[in-house]
């Protein structure tokens, strides 16, 4: 805190500063006004490009815990609170413009497996994940994951030393190794052996865009049908019943909207990533009902290649719907000219902590596209095609001819 006081001191940073202008042309912003039905940003966007370089690239003016762990310590009434716990620190760097990004630090180095005993409501989560179920969500046109990115960050210079929250100040601490670590200030699995670590300063980390906030853009949380049981030996109706989705489809609004089929391209692409812990998905409100979902908070992604979990498919093997450009998307990348593993090989290499997945990840990603594909074609030949693949609307069409 002494330090912290003398830094603020040596800057001038104890007078109130005079406020700031907002820019148009702000990356942040040029990247909320992009916002559409048809997605978080268009294809090509100069905005998002603009937007991953400033989140490499600027300084940060500002940090702080992010709302679910000040809702723990009575800092704020938070509600749809996801509760963080000692291994899932995770903080809200602020940059210039109003820039602010949700910053995750390494947790887990790349070629490590999830161990399979890890249940995965406390599997670990992970900065490559979000970066790369970023570039995955881009390649596959959903457009639906906030806009991330690497970064080494210093978390002396760009946290310790611009953080005004005097709890976060409390939690740095210098390791025996000489590195600056901290740790998540909440009520429990609050531990120096659950800290994070510079090198000695330097941490990788993953930094995601912010959405408008509530009161401009208001968002709906919605439990997904397909929620998994978060015990240790229970079972929800989907996991036991084969006929779950008749009932699904007689619930508003998965009964007369494309919901159903957002929610079969949100399992698409956590099957992908190996995702089993989407336990609510957000939409806009603006959008109404056949609005895009949010493909928030990847970070429980890529943690064993070695393993698909077919559980997570349910939504499509039960329910036997799939888009038809969806479909299409998935069939280009299965081609070996446009094979998934080299678009995520390529894409990926843009980022400034490439490689950000190992070998064996990008493999799987080749694998279970395969597998995904073989579940359609099985529905297919159950049911048909007429009544599995279900037409887009003809500006969805003429996307995906463009």
């Amino acid at each position: 805190s002494r330090r912290h006081k003398l830094y603020r001191e040596e800057l001038n940073l104890t007078s109130a500063a005079a406020p700031l202008p907002l820019r148009p042309e702000a990356s942040w912003l040029q990247f909320h006004l992009g916002i559409s039905q048809d997605g978080l940003y268009p294809r090509a966007s100069p905005a998002v490009t603009r937007l991953l370089r400033d989140m490499r690239e600027l300084p940060t003016i500002s940090a702080d815990y992010s709302q679910d762990e000040k809702a723990l310590l009575g800092a704020c009434d938070c509600s749809q609170v996801v509760k963080p716990s000692g291994v899932h620190l995770k903080l809200v760097l602020r940059f210039q413009d109003f820039g602010k990004a949700m910053f995750k630090p390494m947790r887990q180095k790349r070629e490590e497996e999830t161990p399979e005993d890890f249940f995965y409501f406390v599997d670990f989560q992970r900065h490559n994940a979000e970066i790369a179920a970023f570039h995955l969500d881009r390649i596959l046109d959903f457009r639906r994951v906030p806009p991330t990115v690497g970064r080494l960050i210093n978390v002396t210079k760009e946290i310790l030393e611009v953080t005004k929250n005097e709890v976060l100040q409390s939690v740095f601490f210098v390791s025996p190794a000489s590195n600056v670590c901290f740790f998540a200030k909440c009520p429990y699995m609050c531990k120096t052996e659950y800290a994070v670590c510079g090198s000695p300063h330097l941490l990788e980390g993953s930094l995601s865009a912010f959405l408008p906030s509530l009161n401009l853009a208001p968002r709906l949380s919605i439990p997904n049908p397909w929620i998994r049981s978060y015990s240790f030996d229970g079972k929800e109706e989907w996991e036991v019943n084969p006929l779950y989705c008749n009932t699904v489809r007689e619930i508003y609004p998965y009964s007369n909207s494309n919901r159903l089929l957002n929610i079969v391209d949100m399992a698409i692409f956590d099957f992908l990533i190996g995702n089993m812990d989407r336990h609510h998905y957000e939409m806009f409100t603006k959008f109404g009902d056949d609005g895009f979902l949010l493909h928030l908070d990847n970070a429980r992604g890529f943690g064993r290649h070695s393993h698909d979990e077919i559980s997570i498919l349910a939504p499509l093997s039960q329910c036997c719907i799939i888009k038809r450009t969806t479909l299409l998307r998935l069939q280009l990348l299965a081609e070996p000219e446009y094979r998934l593993s080299d678009m995520m090989r390529e894409s990926l290499l843009q980022d400034p902590l490439a490689p950000v997945l190992t070998e064996p990840h990008l493999l799987a990603l080749d694998r279970r596209l395969q597998l995904i594909l073989d579940a359609v074609g099985k529905c297919i030949d159950t049911f048909g095609e007429a009544t599995v693949v279900a037409n887009d609307t003809a500006a969805d069409r003429a996307r995906l001819d463009t």
